[in-house]
């Protein structure tokens, strides 16, 4: 449930809106408000579960006509109390829609017991289990009516339903109603969903910054910083703000931003962001941004936007109800009348042909249709360990031309491994250096302290105990080992200890252009060796991006980390390479195919820096050891992490979208057939019950084909292909 009512500026209003779901509720809010008085302009969104009103400049709209003209659409105005309490959304079985699925679904069963123990009893049960799920349907559609807006889904629903009661279809008229009803159930958890993704997000930022004022110290809330001011960032803290470092030097954890797998050393004048995390040492920084323009801000603005933007057009059944349910009302008015007055039928005959044609044209079959296909498609895919969050996503998925992968944690592990260890210095082995590096990492929790660590322990090295350890923040590690003063140091700070000869310089040079980041053991003002780390391809990395290439969908990685790095991965497994991109350049590159046409474009990433890509693409995917905001973000997710999931959540979508057309052809063409001979009297009301009966039954046989759904990725590549650019 959203939570907050607010005026943005003074000629906007925003409101949040309880119940509005889909794109469909959007045009009928949308609808109704634009014809209020003082009303300019209306935008609604599903997503944000929100309303802006563009009202005039010295001129508000009445809040009580527009909650008066929600109310009636059978949505809910949320007030201003309510949003200001903590938001705690309510599970979905507390919710208006998941009573009302189960109370209809009790009934149903209720009245299947009831009809098979006591037959007498006819058709009733179904009767009462219909007219109980009927009443929230038939309010939404007399209030879209009194808004001048009757072809809904609501609407078409309440005639299917009423017809087939008036013909004794019952049984049918309760099940349509039942399902009806967990459709919107659905709708209403994916779009609860979507908005907690977006709150997410905020809560990255901490809630309270260290103001320096002077020489004091006082706690601040972050939402109150100004650019100018000062704060204290203490080592383990996240960034409160996005500012400028003024004193101290540390390394910072950025992935939450750029998602690259190493910290990154931060000295004074260097940029911060809003969201990153402190590892080291303590920092003074400069606020150079409001709370509301912070990188997360802009992050969070990019998501709401995207998702808003990429609600569906509209449902399928709504927009056909609008020529479809008409056409067969008006045929059906046609068939009762016209026939008595113009031939002499008999009044009962035609009123008979009329009633069967009505129950022919209830779309159950077509209704029943597609979410069958799709339920199984999305049951297959969760075998599979493939998460895909709806059927428009399922639908989307297969018509993608494009796919852009993020590096650390997608296309790579995601965390550092030692790719080489060299001695340079005479006396000393590889394992020597590993063991006596690892002796100074071993207290250490920095990603490339864990690398090399976890290979010491792999080659059953026997690593000593450090003394006198010293972390010097953005440049490495110094301390005793057996007693001999060694230090663990960046190359870009080892010129300030050792004097390079050119062989070492070279060599250097070619491991930083493979994209490796390195750590040197130096004794006294000698290099003993060097010890190199990288996050290395996943295992399926090239088979998932062959069989991507197979289904004729290109790859292109984006990647926040260096553009050395980028590349390096990138010429190793073939693909396209873009490196150093903040979260709205992903984004913007993202919009850019978009634009030239190279649509639809999937994104697949792991981290909160992909979010805005992932939401602003027309699917996203998240890897399922990704960040919660990432999941949440994402349109589907890799349960298992392997890329060549990819390829399958592409390949089963076009199984799924195969299905479906065979199944709407067969919906709609046994309906055509059968309108036809209805209103020639050839047949009657059982056959027409029959011919809708079997038309459900054959969609939904054939829907779960898709159950038995294995993909075929064929065989794995030999070697990579020559990347085709980077960046």
């Amino acid at each position: 449930m959203a939570t907050s009512a607010s005026t943005s500026t003074a000629a906007t209003l925003t409101l949040r809106v309880e119940g509005m779901d889909c794109g469909g509720c959007e045009r009928k809010v949308e609808s109704a408000l634009g014809r209020l008085e003082g009303i300019a302009e209306v935008s609604a969104s599903s997503v944000t579960g929100s309303v802006k009103l563009h009202h005039p400049e010295h001129t508000a709209p009445s809040r009580a006509a527009i909650e008066r003209t929600i109310h009636e659409l059978g949505y809910r105005l949320v007030s201003e109390e309510e949003a200001a309490a903590p938001d705690a959304p309510a599970p979905w079985w507390r919710t208006a829609k998941g009573r009302l699925v189960l109370v209809t679904g009790g009934l149903l069963v209720l009245a299947f017991a009831l009809h098979l123990a006591w037959p007498a009893l006819g058709q009733w049960p179904f009767v009462a289990a219909t007219a109980v799920g009927l009443v929230p349907i038939v309010q939404g559609a007399w209030g879209a009516l009194k808004q001048r807006n009757p072809f809904t889904i609501e609407m078409l629903m309440s005639v299917a339903a009423l017809g087939a009661l008036a013909i004794d279809a019952a049984a049918e008229a309760a099940v349509v109603v039942f399902l009806f009803a967990v459709g919107e159930l659905l709708e209403g958890v994916a779009a609860s969903r979507a908005r907690r993704s977006i709150s997410a997000l905020a809560d990255l930022t901490p809630s309270t910054a260290r103001l320096l004022d002077g020489d004091d110290t006082r706690e601040v809330p972050a939402a109150t910083l100004a650019p100018g001011q000062r704060v204290l960032i203490r080592p383990g803290d996240r960034v409160p703000c996005d500012g400028r470092i003024l004193a101290g030097a540390s390394e910072l954890d950025e992935s939450p931003i750029n998602g690259e797998s190493v910290p990154r050393a931060r000295e004074p004048g260097d940029d911060v962001f809003a969201g990153t995390v402190n590892l080291e040492a303590a920092l003074e920084v400069e606020v150079t941004r409001r709370a509301e323009d912070n990188t997360i801000a802009r992050v969070i603005r990019l998501v709401e936007e995207a998702q808003a933007a990429k609600a569906p057009v509209a449902r399928f059944i709504d927009r056909f109800a609008r020529y479809y349910m008409p056409t067969v009302i008006g045929l059906a008015l046609l068939m009762a009348v016209a026939p008595p007055l113009v031939a002499g039928m008999a009044w009962s005959e035609a009123i008979y042909r009329a009633l069967a044609l009505l129950l022919i044209a209830c779309p159950c079959a077509l209704v029943i249709s597609t979410p069958a296909a799709i339920a199984a498609g999305l049951s297959a895919g969760a075998r599979r360990g493939l998460l895909i969050k709806g059927g428009a996503v399922l639908e989307q998925l297969g018509k993608l031309k494009l796919v852009a992968l993020d590096k650390t944690g997608t296309l790579t592990a995601g965390a550092p491994k030692v790719t080489d260890v060299e001695a340079l210095a005479d006396g000393h082995d590889e394992g020597e250096i590993l063991r006596l590096a690892a002796a100074l990492e071993r207290e250490a929790s920095h990603p490339i302290a864990v690398a090399i660590l976890a290979h010491a322990e792999r080659q059953g090295l026997a690593v000593p105990r450090a003394s006198e350890s010293r972390a010097q923040a953005g440049r490495g590690v110094s301390g005793l080992v057996e007693e001999r003063a060694l230090s663990l140091i960046t190359p870009r700070h080892l010129a300030e200890r050792v004097t390079l000869s050119d062989e070492l310089k070279a060599r250097i040079a070619d491991l930083e252009q493979a994209g490796k980041s390195l750590a040197v053991l130096v004794e006294d003002e000698r290099a003993l060796g060097l010890i190199a780390v990288r996050d290395e391809p996943r295992e399926d990395a090239r088979h998932g991006l062959a069989a991507l290439e197979r289904l004729g969908v290109r790859a292109v990685m984006l990647s926040g980390d260096n553009a050395r790095t980028a590349t390096a991965i990138g010429e190793q497994l073939g693909i396209e390479a873009h490196g150093e991109l903040m979260p709205e350049e992903k984004a913007q590159r993202v919009r850019a195919w978009q634009a030239a046409g190279e649509g639809p474009i999937g994104k697949v990433g792991d981290g909160i820096n992909d979010a805005p890509a992932l939401a602003t693409a027309e699917v996203g995917i998240a890897m399922g050891g990704g960040t919660d905001v990432a999941l949440e973000t994402a349109d589907a997710a890799l349960l298992k992490d392997r890329v060549s999931g990819i390829a399958e959540l592409i390949d089963l979508s076009r199984a799924t979208l195969r299905n479906i057309k065979t199944n709407v052809a067969l919906a709609l063409g046994l309906k055509a057939v059968f309108l036809v001979t209805t209103a020639l009297g050839i047949t009657g009301m059982w056959i027409a019950v029959m011919a809708d009966t079997g038309a459900t039954v054959l969609v939904t046989l054939n829907a779960m084909r898709l159950l038995g759904y294995r993909f075929s990725p064929g065989p794995a590549p030999a070697e990579a292909r020559p990347a085709a650019t980077a960046s």
